[in-house]
């Protein structure tokens, strides 16, 4: 029996995190991608937590002769009764905050706050709450609660790796929600009659008296929560930066951070009989010592991986073991304080208190880190920050003796952290595939992510978010005007234009250059427009007139704004990216009908170079979905694709005719007959090479969760080959329904 706890244990971690993967999905699909709705839905659910753990421990310790096997039951129903509301209930809050947005846009984020709270807030409360439960049970089954702490940690991370690259690719949302509604109806109905079994041998009540927790006790386990999520924040960047932005890369770091933690758990449990509480400040002070001697590494992750393409499974392999490497000792020794005190203190309503008090930590060492301190001082600094704080409050709980060696130690460690910095964010951007003989422009360290403006020795500049290079002035930059020029070039008389993502903002003064008269800019990061001036090719066009940039996510803006256009073009970040799929899915393009007037035309990147074919059918099959008559263009110079449509009009098919090109515009490099000549597929072929695939939607992810990297690791260097052979097959009716 004890086993079987201890597996119902792990299997509720493993859909605990599966949940929260979930949730964040959708949280980004109704609110927008945003750093700020990222912080509501972890307040919402770690605050909800707190709330949970302290609530539980003290209906425990009021109720000493309760058992805690219904209990946890009950609370495992109210997570799968919650999971069934989270797709209904995401999708009445995009629609809400449409209304709103529309009505009174100041009270938008109030709305936020009270409808994440309100649809996560049951689920993060019953979670918070298991853990109370744990420690009623550990006892009359012979475990400690830092073992029970330790498994649940294990199956979470378990969960994040089956969800990530099993679940979603093969199920989708819906289809996993389900799932993880049935493993959480298990876990209770196991629960549920677990202490039937238990009570013939057993004796599960509860100590009726409760020790208050000591004042230091609960600020050790409020500092380990700020510095454990301060430092994810911090070297998640410089990973980030290193692995590129994915959602698989997320998932590997993620479990490099869960393994060490769950092995804190075991750590805990026999330090406890060994040695008890007086390995804090050793515990604390090896933390600190490590993360200052270790951060010089991570700023050069970079250039110590090996970018390989031997194969998936090698790559992740690779990238997981290096990040285990990195977080391995430092979250060990950081993780095991907490579960340490669970283990010392026996009362459900004191482990309540410590677990409540940790993950308050958590919430303000993760906000602090990327609202306050990273955007002012860096990572790296954010970093230092953190084995500073570990150091100095390890000094204060050690004896006099120790004390002067932890801070003379720790001295020691910043000194060396200091000499070994490599200047990143000042002479250099963090990135496998960036020229290292690169000069830094600007560069700005936000929220959400690191965005940079750098010169390569030629004097071409590149725009840099994360340790990618999203947009350039090079010469394999050529078909970032034409996503502008093409669109304006289709319509015969383009007033209002709209432009989603700026990158360097090519697109935007190629749309203003055509002739548009109001131009609306949507960025996601506003140190991208900050960046803007940098960049020579985008002839100043955020200070043109009639141009106005504002702000938010593309498919937020568009399900918010009451703005009509007559083009529509959009170059979202690589596909793969975390967030993205929202921006090639058949639900966004079906936002984006709303906007349109009559006649309007629509034109989005399809990234040969970056997507496998399989990739790019879909991405081409949604946007018919909404856009049946559509062209595919090939930019004759760097081979890019871009797709450009309407809504079906009963007219003559798009590109009949090209009523711009008789209009004057600034400068065109291309040839009218160029232009025309790059149309690689009309209408009738676009409709058959859509359908040699699924279009993205928002359930199957299949950009994000499509093992997308899996495939174009089997093209290599032969990726924009590929796809274009099968645009000749299309062409020559060799290939396709």
């Amino acid at each position: 029996m004890r086993l079987l706890l201890v597996l119902a244990v792990a299997v509720s971690g493993f859909a605990g995190l599966a949940w929260e993967t979930l949730w964040q999905i959708e949280a980004a699909l109704a609110l927008g991608v945003s750093a700020r709705g990222t912080a509501l839905t972890l307040v919402a659910v770690m605050g909800g937590m707190s709330v949970g753990s302290i609530g539980m421990g003290q209906f425990l310790h009021r109720r000493p002769a309760l058992r805690a096997g219904p209990v946890y039951a009950l609370l495992e129903v109210v997570v799968a009764l919650s999971g069934l509301t989270i797709l209904p209930g995401f999708r009445a809050i995009a629609t809400l905050d449409r209304v709103v947005w529309q009505s009174a846009p100041a009270l938008a984020p109030l709305l936020h706050v009270l409808a994440i709270l309100l649809l996560l807030g049951p689920a993060a409360l019953a979670m918070g709450a298991t853990l109370p439960v744990f420690g009623a049970l550990a006892k009359p089954y012979k475990v400690t609660i830092a073992t029970l702490y330790g498994t649940n940690t294990a199956g979470a991370a378990l969960g994040v790796m089956t969800v990530s690259f099993l679940i979603l690719p093969a199920a989708g949302m819906s289809s996993s929600v389900s799932l993880m509604v049935a493993v959480d109806l298990i876990v209770a109905l196991f629960a549920w009659f677990l202490p039937a079994v238990a009570s013939a041998t057993t004796n599960v009540e509860l100590p009726v008296v409760a020790p208050e927790v000591p004042c230091l006790d609960v600020v050790t386990v409020l500092v380990t929560g700020i510095a454990t999520f301060c430092l994810e924040v911090a070297w998640f960047r410089s990973l980030r930066a290193t692995f590129q932005s994915s959602t698989e890369s997320f998932a590997i770091i993620l479990v490099a951070v869960l393994v060490p933690l769950a092995m804190a758990g075991y750590t805990a449990a026999i330090l406890r009989r060994r040695v008890g509480r007086r390995a804090l400040p050793f515990l604390l002070a090896s933390a600190g010592f490590l993360v200052l001697v270790l951060t010089p590494l991570v700023e050069r992750l970079d250039r110590i991986v090996p970018l390989v393409n031997h194969g998936y499974g090698f790559l992740l392999t690779l990238r997981l073991l290096w990040s285990l490497l990195l977080f391995g000792a430092p979250m060990l020794f950081l993780g095991t304080a907490m579960p340490l005190l669970l283990a010392t203190h026996e009362s459900p309503r004191a482990q309540g208190r410590i677990y409540a008090v940790n993950t308050a930590g958590a919430i303000v060492g993760s906000l602090a880190a990327a609202w306050l301190v990273l955007p002012h001082a860096g990572a790296t600094a954010t970093a230092w920050s953190v084995g500073l704080l570990l150091c100095g409050w390890a000094a204060i709980l050690a004896k006099a003796k120790q004390r002067w060696l932890i801070l003379g130690t720790a001295g020691l460690a910043l000194g060396a952290a200091v000499l070994g910095r490599s200047g990143v964010g000042q002479v250099r951007v963090q990135s496998q595939t960036v020229e290292p003989s690169h000069r830094v422009l600007a560069a700005y360290e936000g929220p959400d992510s690191t965005v940079s403006a750098i010169e390569l020795p030629g004097g071409d500049r590149i725009l840099v978010i994360d340790g990618f290079e999203t947009t350039a002035e090079t010469a394999t930059a050529h078909y970032m005007a034409w996503m502008g020029r093409l669109p304006m070039l289709l319509h015969a008389r383009p007033r209002s234009a709209l432009v989603i993502c700026f990158g360097t903002g090519q697109t935007a003064a190629a749309v203003k250059d055509e002739g548009a008269e109001t131009l609306d800019i949507v960025e996601l990061d506003p140190a991208v427009l900050l960046l803007a001036p940098f960049f020579r090719t985008n002839h100043n066009v955020l200070g043109q007139t009639g141009v106005h940039a504002q702000v938010m996510d593309g498919r937020a803006w568009l399900r918010r704004t009451q703005h009509r256009y007559d083009v529509v073009t959009l170059e979202p970040m690589s596909p793969e990216f975390s967030g993205t799929n929202a921006l090639y899915s058949v639900e966004f393009y079906r936002w984006m009908e709303g906007v349109l007037n009559p006649g309007a035309i629509v034109a989005q990147w399809v990234p040969f170079h970056i997507v496998p074919p399989a990739s790019a059918v879909a991405i081409v099959s949604a946007f018919v979905e909404v856009f049946p008559d559509a062209l595919l263009w090939v930019d004759p110079r760097d081979r890019t694709g871009i797709v450009v449509g309407r809504r079906a009009t009963g007219e003559a098919p798009i590109a009949s005719t090209w009523p711009g090109l008789s209009r004057q515009a600034g400068y065109r490099d291309l040839s009218p007959d160029q232009i025309t000549g790059a149309v690689a597929l009309t209408p009738a072929m676009v409709s058959r090479y859509a359908r040699l695939g699924l279009p993205v939607d928002d359930d199957n992810q299949a950009l994000a969760y499509g093992r997308l990297a899996y495939h174009r690791m089997r093209y290599g260097g032969r990726m924009a080959d590929a796809n274009l052979d099968l645009i000749a097959k299309i062409r020559d009716r060799s290939w396709g329904p």
